[in-house]
């Protein structure tokens, strides 16, 4: 403080301390989340403890603006936030990478939206789901939304969902793809999450009929997919961030985290663990299993390097103002599908190291390969979608693949 009794600007903590201080507080909770993995499988949904941890710990306002009470952070720090969490239980880290990154996408849409989500609640909790399956009709003032909108991950916690549709004009033709704000209070589930891996997340189906959404709380996707936002410019960065890069990217912490699990398992067991049927009364003592083991952590050590230098250029690009252009951004998808593959190559080589005791129902191995073989299917890491996007750029090919980049 200085002698006004003003707080210098030197005394705001750097975004490398948040940053460590917020992953310290995910790795505090570790032991503990991972005690609680079993009960919220049986539920198919975290425990209201679970999210009630996270809240109090500041996971949710990880990318939130600090005007609201957030942390306003960046991409790289979410990452190694639900990176920390994945160690622990891939459906806890996937829920609050969700909140917290779709809280971010909130903050694109028109201030007075923002003011709607956060204004009288800086514990908002926004999820969604970006494909155009709902549509709208133009009625007076804003817009009629009917859909059902799958996979809805965290449906149960949130109080708003961004949610993907197609906008039909007066003459009733298609003129914009978009995301609309919806109170979660406007919207039904439908218990539709019934799957081998991530059971946790409760990533049912969001169901709108005729909700009425304001026209400022509607943003169009091909716009925000250059970068284009209709919120007021202030100085703020992480909402100038690039809209694809920041959706995508973000998918890969939880695998990171899982990742990381399996290789400290298979490692810790492998200093008693027999390998049966040889000489060898430790897996740790066998070539094979030695090489299975580097060669996993290697891969995990490739994924990481693809995606945190990914990262790393897009909030570099967002502190200097720069829109990261098309190569680029394709360049980016296609690191996070490839990161994604290796991650389940690591953790498939790990398993086989370990043996067929890894798939019991009481052991972490089983449930890491289940999380990790869902959450790496998702939409926005299918890797021949972004190595098709990206070998087009990089041929000169003119063909646009997704608006997702």
């Amino acid at each position: 403080m200085n002698g006004t009794g003003l707080q210098k600007e030197t005394d705001t903590p750097s975004q490398e301390a948040v940053r460590a201080d917020l992953v310290a507080r995910a790795v505090a909770l570790q032991p503990w989340l991972q005690a609680q993995a079993a009960r919220g499988e049986a539920h198919r949904a975290l425990a209201p403890e679970v999210v009630d941890a996270l809240a109090d710990a500041g996971i949710f306002r990880l990318l939130t603006p600090r005007r609201y009470g957030g942390h306003e952070t960046d991409l790289r720090s979410l990452m190694e936030v639900t990176e920390a969490l994945g160690e622990a239980d891939g459906s806890t880290a996937w829920v609050a990478m969700i909140i917290a990154v779709t809280n971010w996408l909130a903050c694109l849409f028109l201030d007075k939206a923002q003011e709607d989500v956060f204004g009288s609640d800086p514990d908002a909790r926004v999820t969604g789901v970006a494909a155009p399956t709902g549509m709208g009709e133009r009625v007076p003032r804003g817009w009629r939304i009917s859909g059902k909108w799958s996979y809805n991950s965290g449906a149960p916690f949130a109080t708003w969902a961004a949610v993907g549709a197609l906008l039909k004009g007066e003459g009733g033709a298609v003129e914009d793809q978009a995301l609309v704000l919806i109170p979660a209070s406007e919207l039904t589930i439908e218990d539709t999450w019934n799957s081998t891996g991530m059971r946790a997340t409760a990533s049912n189906t969001l169901v709108a009929q005729g909700v009425f959404v304001p026209e400022h709380r509607v943003l169009s996707v091909p716009a925000a997919a250059e970068g284009i936002y209709p919120r007021t410019p202030r100085n703020e960065p992480l909402y100038d961030a690039m809209f694809g890069p920041m959706l995508l990217l973000c998918l890969v912490g939880p695998l990171l985290g899982l990742g990381r699990a399996a290789l400290d398992t298979v490692g810790n067991d492998a200093a008693t663990k027999p390998l049966s049927f040889t000489v060898h009364s430790r897996q740790a003592d066998s070539v094979g299993v030695q090489m299975q083991v580097a060669e996993a952590a290697l891969k995990l050590e490739t994924a990481r390097l693809h995606a945190y230098r990914a990262a790393d250029e897009v909030d570099q690009a967002t502190r200097s103002g720069h829109l990261l252009d098309y190569t680029a951004r394709v360049h980016i998808r296609a690191r996070a599908g490839l990161a994604a593959q290796y991650i389940l190559e690591a953790i498939n080589t790990l398993l086989n190291a370990h043996g067929s005791s890894g798939f019991a129902d009481d052991r972490l191995l089983q449930r890491v390969w289940r999380d990790a073989n869902v959450a790496a299917r998702h939409a926005g890491l299918v890797p021949a979608v972004g190595l098709e996007a990206y070998g087009k750029a990089l041929l000169g090919v003119s063909e646009p693949v997704s608006l997702m980049v």
